[in-house]
């Protein structure tokens, strides 16, 4: 067999395999020792799905085996789950998270503050600071091998969905630090209560947005998130 024709029929074996695979919307319920399991952020890294918990910590979500599920709160710790076929026959999946540990920060008094890790030389001037996801792609693409085995399975892709997910966790992060009570979205913006998380998705889908949201200033986000409200309520009535 030529190889242009075994490449063609492995193309066929995977498209075949492809339409044969079937998402299933699966039940699921967080579950955390202690602390709220409402409002948990649900992101299906494979088909771009995402939802979030509701006040029993349940949810519903398309998804299929060998999917990658992540969840990402500001109270808990950050999850990933793969989806198994036993996952598919459950009538109900249960995803155990773990509460976020608040550490109080160590007052330390320096009386000679040009003392640090960059003067001493024990870190270079204007280093990268990676995220975790960041830190995964790089040892991912660390030698050509790897790099070239982490494409063709897929796992490179994956991770860039990763750092996207993180980058929108981050944003979701500083609107949550801005506007702690939800009377603004509620009585200025005149956003339905249930509606609040998803218009908060909604803006920061906005490059614009979420830019200015980088620089937290508080004028220049509410002069962008006024007109992007106006927007969303008329999707809202219009469904």
């Amino acid at each position: 067999m030529r190889k242009f024709d075994f490449f063609l029929f492995l193309l066929l074996c995977q498209l075949t395999y492809s339409q044969s695979v079937v998402e299933k919307l699966i039940h699921g319920k967080i579950s955390v020792a202690s602390g709220s399991a409402e409002g948990v952020n649900i992101v299906n890294l494979v088909n771009e799905k995402s939802t979030v918990s509701d006040s029993n910590g349940e949810f519903f979500i398309l998804a299929k085996a060998d999917d990658l599920l992540v969840f990402s709160s500001v109270n808990l710790e950050y999850h990933r789950r793969s989806i198994e076929d036993e996952d598919l026959k459950s009538d109900i999946v249960i995803i155990k998270m773990i509460a976020k540990t608040t550490e109080l920060k160590e007052v330390i008094v320096n009386k000679h503050p040009e003392i640090n890790a960059v003067s001493l030389g024990i870190s270079p001037r204007g280093i990268k600071k990676y995220t975790p996801a960041e830190r995964r792609l790089f040892t991912a693409n660390s030698t050509p091998g790897d790099a070239l085995l982490n494409l063709l399975s897929g796992r490179t892709a994956m991770l860039k969905k990763e750092i996207e997910v993180e980058k929108k966790i981050r944003l979701l992060a500083i609107i949550d630090a801005l506007y702690k009570d939800e009377s603004y979205f509620t009585q200025t913006l005149k956003i339905p209560t249930d509606y609040i998380k998803a218009f908060q998705y909604y803006c920061i889908e906005d490059k614009l947005f979420a830019e200015t949201l980088k620089t937290k200033n508080k004028t220049k986000i509410e002069y962008l998130i006024i007109p992007l409200a106006a927007k969303f309520n008329k999707i809202l009535s219009e469904e």
